[in-house]
Formats: C-alpha cells, sequence, structure tokens
C-alpha cells in the first residue's frame, strides 16, 4: 500500500535529522594484535613467501608505519601497555605473566636474578574497554588474555563479551588450534573447527549485531604463537612453494642462540596466511554491515617474530634477532591504520611510535576522557596520521628479565634514529643508528661517547620516572664452561 502524502512528508522532515546523528556518531573500533609476528611478516612489509592478501589491501587502503614498536619485546607486558596506555612498569607487569614472578622463584644458572612483576592487570586499573564503554561503547574481545587468572579476565576489565580470554598464553587445552578447544571462555564447535577463523565468526557476529550502536572490537589474535599447527592444506601449500622457490634453511648467530635467516617455514606460512583469512572475514562484516566509512581499524603485534628458540619459524631480518630481545626484531612492529576521512590511502609514517599511543588516539577519537588521575603515557597520533611531523620525544624500553630466546635483561631508549641499549649484566651500552643501520650491526658508542651519556641519562630519569624494578646479582651464579653448542633447532 503506497504511504500517504502526510507520512512521506513526516519521513522527509527527518531525514535530515538521522543523517545528521549518524554523522556525529563516534567512530567504531576494530583492533587486531597478532601474537609472535614480525615486521616483515607481512607481504607489506616485503614477505614474498608468507600470503597475506587481505593485510596487504589494509596497507592500501589506509597508513603503514614503518618505526611501529611494541613496549617490550615480550607479551603480557606490551599487551597491559595497550590496554591502559602506560608503559608496562607502571602496571608492574615487564614480563610474560608465567615466568618466575620473584627472584626467590628463580632456578636458572644466570648472571643475575631477574627483577619481580605483576602477575595480572589489577581490576582497577583505567582499560581502554572501560573508558569507551563509559561513552556508550558496546565492547567485544576475541583470542588471547594472558593478563591475570580467572577474576581478572577480560569480562572483568570492561569487555561486555569475552570469547576465548583466559590466563593461558597460547591455545593450550583440547586439541590446541583446533576444536575442541578445552578453553573455558570459548564453547567447542564442530570437530575440527579451526580456532582462528572461529574467533573471526564471533568478532563478525558482534559487529553485526551492534552496527547501530558505537563498538570496540578487540581481536588479539592466539595466532601466530606456539604451538606451531596450521590447517593441512595450508601447510602443504607452502611446502610446495617453499619447493618450487628453491628455499631453504639459512642460520645466523646471536649470542649463544642460532637464528634463521630465511622465510621458510610451511606450518608457520600457513598459520600467518590463517590469520590474514580471519582478519579478511572481519573486514568483510564491517563491509557488509554498511560501517566501513565510520569504523576505525588498527593492526598490530604485541612483539617480534620468534627467529632464535621455539621452532625458529621465522626471519626478521634486515632486523637483528626477534622475540625476547631488545634489538629491532624484538621491537619492531606492523602497524596499518585505516581511518577514513583521517589516514590517506597507500600512506606510509615513519614517525616512530609504541603501543601506549593507542589508548589516547582512540579515547580522543570517541569523544572520551582518561580517568581522574590517570597516567598516559602515549600520545595521540590523530595528527601523525594526518601528515603532521611526530612530536619531540623518545620511545624506551626496559625488560628486567630472561626470556625463553636468548636475550638478556635490558633496558632502551630511541630518539631520533638513535637507539641505545644497555645491557645490565654487564653494564655495558650499545648505540645504533637504526635509520641507517636497522639491523644493528654497527656499534657506534665508542665513536660516540656525548651521544651516550646524552641518551644513558636520559634513560635513567624515565627509568626513575615509571618506578621501574632492575635485577639484581645472583649469588648463586656459576658460570659455565662455553661449550660451543646452540639450543637445538630443527634441521
Amino acid at each position: 500500500m503506497p504511504r500517504s502524502p502526510l507520512r512521506l512528508l513526516a519521513v522527509l522532515l527527518a531525514l535530515p535529522a538521522v543523517l545528521a546523528a549518524a554523522a556525529s556518531r563516534p567512530p567504531n573500533i576494530v583492533f587486531f594484535l597478532a601474537d609472535d609476528l614480525g615486521q616483515r611478516d607481512l607481504g607489506a612489509y616485503g614477505s614474498t613467501f608468507h600470503e597475506t592478501p587481505n593485510l596487504d589491501r589494509l596497507a592500501r587502503q589506509g597508513a603503514k608505519f614503518t618505526d611501529a614498536y611494541a613496549a617490550c619485546p615480550v607479551c603480557s607486558p606490551t599487551r597491559a601497555s595497550i590496554l591502559t596506555g602506560q608503559w608496562p612498569q607502571r602496571t608492574g607487569i615487564t614480563d610474560y605473566i608465567g615466568a618466575p614472578a620473584t627472584p626467590a622463584a628463580w632456578k636458572r644458572n644466570t648472571r643475575l636474578l631477574p627483577a619481580p612483576y605483576a602477575e595480572r592487570l589489577e581490576l582497577s586499573a583505567p582499560t581502554l574497554a572501560k573508558a569507551l564503554k563509559s561513552v556508550g561503547y558496546a565492547t567485544f574481545f576475541a583470542g588471547k588474555w594472558h593478563l591475570g587468572p580467572e577474576g581478572f579476565w577480560p569480562e572483568n576489565q570492561g569487555f561486555d563479551i569475552n570469547r576465548g580470554g583466559i590466563d593461558r598464553g597460547g591455545p593450550y587445552g583440547g586439541k590446541k588450534y583446533f576444536s575442541p578447544y578445552g578453553n573455558p571462555r570459548l564453547t567447542d564447535g564442530p570437530e575440527g573447527e579451526h580456532l582462528p577463523d572461529r574467533l573471526a565468526s564471533e568478532a563478525a557476529a558482534f559487529i553485526r549485531k551492534n552496527k547501530d550502536r558505537p563498538f570496540f572490537a578487540y581481536f588479539p589474535f592466539y595466532s601466530v604463537h606456539t604451538p606451531l599447527m596450521t590447517r593441512e592444506d595450508l601447510r602443504k601449500k607452502y611446502e610446495a612453494k617453499r619447493e618450487r622457490l628453491g628455499l631453504r634453511a639459512e642460520w645466523g648467530r646471536e649470542g649463544e642462540r642460532d637464528v634463521r635467516l630465511v622465510q621458510e617455514h610451511a606450518v608457520y606460512a600457513g598459520m600467518v596466511e590463517a590469520m590474514d583469512l580471519a582478519v579478511g572475514k572481519v573486514l568483510a562484516a564491517i563491509d557488509e554491515a554498511g560501517v566501513a566509512e565510520n569504523t576505525i581499524v588498527i593492526f598490530t603485534s604485541d612483539n617480534g617474530g620468534l627467529s632464535t628458540s621455539e621452532g625458529w619459524p621465522t626471519s626478521n631480518l634486515p632486523f637483528r634477532a626477534g622475540k625476547g630481545w631488545m634489538y629491532e626484531g624484538g621491537i619492531r612492529e606492523p602497524l596499518l591504520v585505516r581511518w577514513p576521512g583521517v589516514t590517506k590511502a597507500a600512506s606510509e609514517i615513519s614517525v616512530p611510535v609504541s603501543s601506549p599511543d593507542f589508548f589516547p588516539t582512540l579515547l580522543a577519537a570517541a569523544g572520551a576522557k582518561p580517568a581522574p588521575g590517570q597516567i598516559l603515557d602515549g600520545t595521540d597520533l590523530t595528527p601523525i596520521l594526518k601528515g603532521a611531523p611526530g612530536p619531540d620525544r623518545a620511545l624506551f624500553w626496559h625488560y628486567p628479565h630472561y626470556g625463553n630466546q636468548g636475550g638478556a635483561p635490558a633496558a632502551a631508549v630511541r630518539r631520533g634514529p638513535w637507539k641505545l641499549i644497555h645491557w645490565f649484566e654487564d653494564d655495558r651500552f650499545e648505540l645504533f643508528d637504526v635509520v641507517r643501520d636497522p639491523g644493528e650491526t654497527r656499534d657506534l658508542a665508542a665513536a660516540e661517547p656525548a651521544r651516550v651519556a646524552a641518551l644513558r641519562s636520559e634513560l635513567q630519569t624515565w627509568l626513575r620516572d615509571v618506578g621501574a624494578k632492575l635485577p639484581t646479582p645472583n649469588p648463586a651464579y656459576a658460570p659455565a664452561k662455553p661449550s660451543g653448542r646452540a639450543a637445538p633447532r630443527p634441521r
């Protein structure tokens, strides 16, 4: 039946108000966080072995950062930093949760006793989810949490929905990356269902359900963390590709560890592609919901790729070392941002940025304010995304622990092209120009004593300001005789 003239007139009169309300609605936010993904693992950053068409397309649609960093070379501290906008040292979480948390619990024969750290993100922490929820956002979590035991999980930290976020650092229950998952916050799917695809389906359903209100969908993948597992079809695909390209493993040396120099690990490549397919499913849901023009999409990682242990699945070249190390391979990350009306398509940004920057950026986008008395260590990236030069500031790192990948306790600072690393074991400093020498092959500390002194002073001031805890001498340390042998690696 045709509408009456009066009803049609009412609809037309109301239309401007409806359009104005839609235009003034704060942007939706979809935030992807990969686990253990190195910057060079994506096609957009130069990988020719891994295939990541969805992320490569995202890079063409928005901004790609060349000098983006994780706040720590291991996962939990970076995750805490993203959610709070603070350096990990302020949260107390400075190591991956599950490592010995006190010097008394440390049993390894190391020169230093690692510093103590907090094993949970406190419920009083002002998280990004809480801030966005306070201004009307629906909040959703899917993936890896690893920020404390039950009672400190996503639903206790501002997220309306939690799909899969528990205390574990990897998918270690059930059949791991395949259903049944053995995860108390994720119901099992059909036998053999693949975890990244399932989590993407959960995120897509949330987006469709909440398309008419502002939403925050936080998707911190379990991928591509160990265990190294992928779909059988993807494994076969990359085994064939490896043979077709004539790729073979090549090895270098980093301290006492071997380091992979070529990307040719078929299982890992399948994991990277499966993650990319999951990203594609969520991006398609954004398009189908009709909200792409009002949705900020961010993709980054929590630390560098594994290149010196735990299967040695990737190479971070031209960057040195990988996860667990203070060199660029351990902390330099991919960062892609698509923000309609803010980012320019296919733009490349070389301004150094870090994990604490996401909180103030997204808070400003949403029209939210920090909690009273909240310290924010990051800076709003909006002007940088629009093409403005970056602020005059330094970036900092502090990892007073021994990880599983061969790195030792250290702190670091980057200002401009210069990066100073302080190795705590022998109170040694290394200085690199990471713009001219991204592989950190030329230590310039002896040639630049004044620069070392200035950066050292700045680093020490920052360590005091954030209340950093330092490692201490280990009275039980017994120097081992050098064996000349590395940890076992795949052959």
